[in-house]
């Protein structure tokens, strides 16, 4: 890092020409963006669009997460001075990386909103690009699923989480962030039997034939044997990632909805989520940090370093497919 940029380095998300570069402002100033990225909603070029989705009122027990992607976004600011750690590959300066700013919602008309979630993703697919949604509850990955199952059919899910979220529910009109993966199996919008759960914690009986890894299998079975079985599980085929925060244990995310223990560490994430370069990923979002249960708001640096890695499994996806 040039220290001496710093002095003079300022508002990047507003003012950089294009999209590609390190940023070396400094971390406690600036207009926020994730990793310093160019603020546009003009998607032509762009590779990877990011965008928020603050919405939380599918929760089950603790609020909050309507704050996560302003935080994520603050979070993140300690990275872009630096090409990503462990990876041959630098989208900060290979790839046109947009924040697309967040999604426009009536709070006040909660059954409105899956419909314009699920068309503000269309819009972005439509531009050619992927999506890097920072959430918001978890019920926002099942209208964004409607979104990619239109462009690319079933698509496979990846999914860190200590839920399942297959607890059944055939109200597809209710919204529930613990229900919507069992609604996306019967819509046919994943695959299940092509698709796998990592760090599941909770009883639940009902998993409508995804693949589960639990929390326990991971520990004992150690990062470099569950990518081998991840890789087995998705083949080739277009996945979607999702990355629920307490997959890791609150020792390492406190600032969540619904935090279990037993969970993976940070350490055992990084690992896998680096050793999976080269599934195909398609789009992907990291969700349910709820600042105010975070302390010392080590839940949301946790899931910038998640998006972080998101965003480099797109990107080296992208670029073998090029």
């Amino acid at each position: 890092m040039a220290l001496k940029d710093a002095a003079n380095d300022v508002d990047n998300a507003l003012i950089r020409d294009g999209y590609r570069g390190l940023s070396y402002e400094n971390a406690f100033g600036g207009a926020l963006s994730f990793m310093r990225r160019t603020y546009t909603k003009d998607l032509t070029g762009v590779d990877l669009a990011v965008t928020g989705v603050p919405f939380d009122q599918a929760v089950t027990n603790r609020p909050g997460t309507r704050l996560g992607p302003r935080a994520i976004r603050e979070a993140s600011t300690l990275q872009p001075c630096d090409p990503p750690y462990g990876w041959d590959i630098n989208p900060l300066t290979e790839f046109n990386i947009a924040d697309y700013g967040d999604l426009a919602f009536d709070y006040a008309n909660v059954p409105a909103f899956p419909k314009a979630l699920t068309d503000h993703i269309s819009g972005i697919l439509d531009k050619g690009a992927g999506s890097l949604v920072l959430g918001g509850d978890h019920y926002i990955t099942f209208p964004i699923l409607r979104a990619y199952a239109a462009k690319f059919g079933p698509v496979s899910l990846l999914q860190f989480d200590a839920h399942s979220d297959t607890w059944p529910d055939d109200d597809m009109d209710r919204i529930d962030h613990g229900t919507m993966f069992y609604k996306a199996v019967k819509e046919g919008l994943i695959v299940p039997e092509r698709s796998v759960q990592v760090g599941i914690r909770t009883t639940n009986e009902v998993d409508l034939g995804v693949n589960v890894i639990d929390a326990r299998e991971v520990h004992e079975a150690g990062p470099a044997t569950v990518v081998e079985k991840i890789r087995d599980i998705l083949g080739d085929a277009p996945t979607y990632l999702t990355f629920d925060i307490d997959c890791l244990d609150p020792a390492f995310a406190p600032g969540t909805g619904t935090p279990v223990w037993g969970g993976l560490s940070s350490g055992q994430a990084a690992i896998i989520l680096r050793d999976l370069a080269g599934i195909n990923v398609v789009g992907c979002d990291v969700v349910e940090v709820s600042p105010p249960y975070d302390a010392g708001n080590c839940t949301a640096v946790a899931a910038a370093h998640v998006a972080t890695e998101l965003m480099c499994l797109y990107c080296y996806n992208k670029r073998a497919r090029a």
